[in-house]
């Protein structure tokens, strides 16, 4: 069963470099699942398992290699990997307890300067999701703003649990293929 915890940091002290593909096949595996290890929210195991499929021609290639392992996964597997992410402008952005990359991405979407309407909107909606579905709300926030959000929540919420897993799912893998943008290069 897939488990997601916060990746290592080890002794890796920074992994904002971009690295280029010829980079990212010779790293030592411990590395690789460092730097990959939250590129799907909090699942370190998406990185060991893609580590295993080196060596890639093209920066496509890994991030084909993350989406396979996400379409491996049961159901329930699937369940943690969307359990794992926080409530949009929730507690955990309040209390600053997100991953840096989720951090980030809700800044980009400017949920960090919504104002007290938007935020009981957003919590409300979030509650309502959460209920109905059994997981939080996900949306690629760097591809969003907070209009667009309060959207998607109002819309997607009439959707069956089935949709909402593949909508969400799908999410992941476009949040997962900016982070991969954010670490490697195409050169």
């Amino acid at each position: 069963m897939t488990q997601c915890l916060l990746p290592c940091r080890s002794q890796y002290a920074f992994r904002s470099k971009m690295y280029s593909v010829p980079e990212v096949n010779s790293m030592p595996d411990d590395r690789f699942v460092w730097v990959f290890g939250n590129v799907i929210e909090l699942c370190k195991d998406a990185a060991v398992w893609v580590k295993k499929k080196r060596p890639f021609n093209r920066l496509a290639d890994l991030c084909t290699e993350f989406h396979k392992y996400l379409d491996n996964l049961s159901v329930e597997e699937k369940l943690v990997i969307l359990k794992s992410h926080p409530d949009l402008a929730g507690r955990l952005a309040v209390l600053g307890e997100l991953t840096k990359e989720s951090t980030e991405e809700q800044k980009s979407a400017g949920l960090d300067k919504i104002n007290a309407e938007q935020k009981s909107i957003i919590n409300a909606c979030n509650e309502r999701y959460k209920l109905k579905f059994g997981f939080p709300f996900i949306i690629c926030a760097r591809e969003n703003k907070v209009q667009s959000i309060i959207d998607g929540l109002n819309s997607r919420i009439l959707n069956s649990r089935d949709q909402e897993i593949e909508t969400g799912i799908n999410e992941v893998k476009k949040i997962c293929k900016l982070r991969i943008l954010d670490i490697v290069n195409e050169n």
